[in-house]
């Protein structure tokens, strides 16, 4: 079985998707401390031809809290207004306004919550069926650190194939997750673009909301599969 574990992230980009579609199973790694100015809360999306930053609020946010501990604020009006003025006028926005709608005003506001529905709700959408669940929710040895903590999570579920984001490379060794009957992989997004409205060279690495918005399911099906593992 194929695991891949990574913080919870509202509509991340779309990377963070194609991670969960090619685990067997995708832990939301929930029970670690909350990271200001990460991803957790934020994302960009293009409003006429430039780049903007959405944030939900998340009250009482500190580094000394864990992810699960904390909730988004349930004040995202001003979030949505952005959303709808970017992408009103977008090819799918009547279709994929909706989703995130439901997702922004859900009522359950824990972080961990709110970011799961965000992915399983685009899933759905696409008609694709994914394997999710929280780590604080795993039986697992909680002490432990890096890469031992890792595998044992893959050790709770029975799984010796683990999944990370390209960027872990330069945290993981492959040698060392070998040595200790692990096969560990990285995800490298390949190159892909789509007809953005206002601007002459595609921008990459937008929030998941960008790509929805703009993309026909197939095409978005499409994307999802434009990676190598490494």
């Amino acid at each position: 079985m194929k695991v891949a574990i990574m913080q919870p992230y509202i509509f991340p980009y779309i990377g963070y998707y194609q991670l969960v579609a090619c685990a067997d199973k995708f832990v939301i790694y929930d029970d670690v401390n909350y990271i200001k100015r990460g991803y957790i809360n934020r994302n960009y999306i293009l409003d006429h031809g430039k780049k903007r930053r959405f944030t939900i609020p998340v009250p009482g946010a500190s580094i000394h809290k864990k992810i699960s501990e904390l909730k988004f604020s349930s004040d995202v009006e001003a979030q949505l207004k952005g959303i709808q003025h970017a992408y009103s006028k977008a090819p799918c926005y009547d279709d994929v306004f909706p989703i995130i709608k439901k997702v922004f005003e859900g009522r359950d506001r824990d972080i961990s919550e709110v970011c799961c529905d965000g992915i399983k709700s685009v899933f759905d959408y696409l008609g694709v069926n994914v394997s999710m669940c929280s780590s604080s929710q795993i039986d697992y040895d909680r002490e432990l650190c890096g890469s031992e903590k890792l595998m044992n999570i893959c050790d709770s579920l029975g799984a010796r194939d683990y999944v990370n984001s390209v960027g872990g490379e330069k945290l993981y060794d492959k040698h060392y997750f070998s040595s200790r009957g692990y096969n560990l992989s990285f995800l490298r997004t390949n190159d892909f673009g789509y007809s953005q409205a206002g601007v002459s060279c595609f921008i990459s690495n937008l929030s998941m909301i960008d790509t929805l918005m703009r993309c026909s399911k197939d095409e978005v099906g499409e994307i999802l599969h434009k990676y190598d593992l490494v």
